[in-house]
């Protein structure tokens, strides 16, 4: 596939859970392909547990499918189009697929709390155009989380209470851990803006018969 130029960027967008990743990327009006989906299944071996028999650990990325991840994004930058999964986090489970088609946009968002692992890996392969991390108050961060996750029905009221906790007592280290691996650390005005930059940016040609040579 990577014989093929891209005609379309990503911008990565990562956070802390609750950050308000999703509700920014709606706003944004480009395609959006969900990370979280590739979370793997509550009975995959390969599954990190929490320390003292508390379960998996689907706050680390060893809980995330990073490869399945990275080639959808190369592929719907590509050829714009791939299959992706469809996760259901209440049953640590896939419950299908579905066809995603960006059509002619030059650029998409990916988005989940895993993003900014695979920085690195989208830049190599020639198709990153941002990589964002979404930071506010963790009391916030908490806050808006706890009802999100209860409204879905996501996992039971006191694990949701459990894990909450967790993450706003560790919320700047997950900023500072994603800021490390490329994120840039914003609010949700200068990410648009930053967003908005890139989807103004030129256009990568799409190659064919009449295309012209790229200017350096």
């Amino acid at each position: 596939m990577t014989s093929q130029p891209p005609s379309a960027r990503v911008v990565l967008l990562s956070g802390p859970s609750g950050s308000g990743k999703s509700s920014l990327a709606a706003r944004t009006g480009l395609p959006v392909l969900t990370l979280d989906d590739f979370y793997k299944e509550a009975d995959d071996p390969t599954l990190p547990q929490l320390a003292g028999g508390g379960g998996a650990d689907w706050d680390s990325p060893l809980s995330w499918d990073a490869d399945a991840a990275v080639a959808a994004i190369e592929a719907l930058c590509r050829t714009s189009r791939a299959t992706v999964p469809l996760y259901d986090i209440a049953t640590s489970s896939r419950v299908g697929e579905e066809s995603l088609d960006i059509g002619q946009t030059p650029l998409l968002i990916a988005e989940g709390i895993f993003a900014a692992d695979i920085i690195g890996r989208c830049a190599d392969l020639g198709v990153l155009a941002d990589a964002l991390c979404l930071r506010g108050r963790p009391s916030t961060t908490f806050r808006r989380r706890l009802l999100r996750d209860l409204r879905e029905g996501r996992k039971s009221a006191p694990y949701l209470v459990r894990r909450g906790w967790r993450l706003m007592r560790a919320e700047r280290g997950i900023v500072a851990r994603q800021t490390a691996l490329g994120a840039y650390a914003c609010g949700k005005d200068v990410a648009m803006g930053r967003i908005a930059a890139a989807a103004a940016g030129p256009r990568i040609p799409v190659p064919g018969p009449a295309a012209q040579k790229t200017p350096a």
